[in-house]
């Protein structure tokens, strides 16, 4: 008796990889893995509203290409495969809208991460929502209301990123590219157990801009396992000419089960400084310390030493930010925004001139001065926000002062490391009483990506967080 026919498992359970694999094989095709990311995106507008643009018509026309080039023996690392962009990110033929309300022009050419994503073979189903102009660890909008989170509906999935992690987080997509300029990759990662990388600055281009965000910004990606977000870092990564930032190359997927050696690493809940009061969550530091524990069960040497980033960090920070925001907001001139957004432009106007040109010169004393730390550390655990996830409609209505001190004091940690343009990689870290996602982020020196993730990696092969999935999300 033969053995019975074994059953493909639908293209929602696997990731990106698998997914892949599944098409090489020819166990699935591209047009129905491509169809069903379509109909869950759109099953799950009126609930999560993660996207922004969807491309029905035009992502099944690319699914039969693909579906035709994998007959006929073409081989790429994502051929066929559907993936989402980040709605900051330019994509030929769509508008760039970049959170914010009106009407603007579609995008003459793709944006340089997503010429190698179609390099590589993915479909691009869609653009994913963002807050306006990234300003927020929340993904909300006038116009387009909230995005929510698959493990809550009441909570948001973080921001700016929040549709990117909010599609992969409920199976829309195995992964997708989102942007980090203060943890906005990170940030939606932790409160939606995934993995979220933000890489060297320039590893991903940020073309058509030499760089975003006077250097704070960086493409990076999000996904349930280590290995998925490496490939997805992998095939995005690689320099335009035009860019200001051009590391030397890596190979993440290679760093993937790759022993990093015993590491010295230091466990830090210090909070940067900022101008609002700011405190950890007992949970997430309780979860820090667990997570410092199952790295010592591993062989490191893990000691608690905090990371003390002085003032200077902050002085760096807030000039590039607001002048990125006033730089992005002048390149948009119908943009219907919030009057936060009319009053960051307008300070950032202020601070664009010497405030900003001192700011740039500050950040190689921060990379001596923070850099010291590495003397003795290979690389610091320390967590990734300060409080799950609060509630979507907490960003409504309320002033600028009342929005600053809501969004540092969730969110105090990642910035820093957006200043420096050194690696981060967000783990999940687990689940508070309530069952919100929390994470943990393992930070580096310039250039560390593969170390981070070959020990990220060591942490899911022992805490197994992609096996946790909503389980309810429309």
């Amino acid at each position: 008796m033969s053995a019975p026919d074994r059953i493909a498992p639908p293209p929602a359970d696997l990731g990106l990889a698998e997914l892949a694999s599944a098409l090489t094989g020819g166990t699935t095709s591209s047009v129905a893995a491509v169809t069903d990311a379509l109909d869950r995106i759109e099953a799950s507008q009126p609930t999560l509203n993660a996207f922004r643009v969807i491309r029905r018509a035009a992502a099944l026309r690319e699914a039969a290409e693909a579906d035709a080039r994998l007959a006929a023996g073409v081989r790429l690392p994502l051929l066929g495969v559907p993936v989402a962009v980040k709605d900051d990110t330019d994509l030929a033929g769509e508008p760039t809208a970049f959170g914010c309300g009106g009407e603007f022009p579609p995008a003459t050419e793709d944006a340089e991460s997503v010429r190698r994503l179609r390099a590589a073979g993915a479909v691009i189903v869609g653009k994913t929502n963002t807050c306006e102009l990234g300003q927020l660890p929340f993904t909300s909008g006038a116009a387009f209301g909230h995005t929510r989170n698959p493990w809550d509906r009441t909570r948001t999935p973080g921001g700016s990123s929040g549709g990117s992690a909010a599609a992969v987080a409920a199976g829309m997509v195995p992964a997708a590219l989102g942007s980090d300029g203060a943890g906005s990759v990170r940030i939606p990662a932790a409160w939606t157990n995934l993995v979220g990388i933000k890489p060297q600055r320039g590893r991903i281009s940020t073309w058509p801009l030499p760089e975003a965000f006077h250097g704070l910004t960086v493409n990076g990606p999000l996904a349930r396992t280590v290995a998925d977000a490496a490939l997805l870092l992998d095939v995005a990564a690689g320099a335009h000419d035009g860019d200001l930032h051009t590391p030397a190359p890596i190979d993440a997927r290679a760093a993937v089960g790759r022993d990093p050696g015993k590491l010295r690493i230091a466990v830090s809940l210090n909070i940067p400084f900022t101008a609002t009061k700011t405190a950890l969550d007992p949970e997430i530091a309780a979860a820090v310390h667990a997570m410092a524990g199952t790295l010592r069960g591993l062989g490191h040497t893990v000691t608690v030493a905090d990371l003390h980033y002085g003032l200077l960090v902050g002085a760096s920070f807030l000039p590039r930010s607001l002048a990125g925001i006033s730089r992005v907001h002048r390149t948009m001139p119908g943009a219907v925004v919030d009057p936060r957004t009319t009053a960051n432009a307008r300070l950032g106007r202020l601070l664009d001139g010497p405030a900003l040109f001192a700011a740039r010169r500050l950040e190689p004393l921060l990379h001596r001065r923070i850099g010291g730390f590495f003397d003795d550390y290979d690389l610091v655990l320390a967590p990734t926000t300060a409080t799950p996830a609060p509630r979507a409609e907490d960003i409504d209505g309320i002033g600028t002062s009342s929005t600053n001190a809501l969004i540092t004091g969730a969110c105090p940690y990642t910035w820093p490391w957006n200043v420096l343009g050194w690696p981060s990689v967000n783990v999940p870290a687990g689940f508070t009483e309530t069952g919100l996602p929390i994470g943990a982020q393992l930070m580096g020196t310039a250039n560390t990506e593969p170390l981070l993730i070959s020990v990220a990696a060591q942490l899911e092969s022992v805490l197994h967080w992609e096996r946790q999935r909503p389980t309810a999300w429309w």
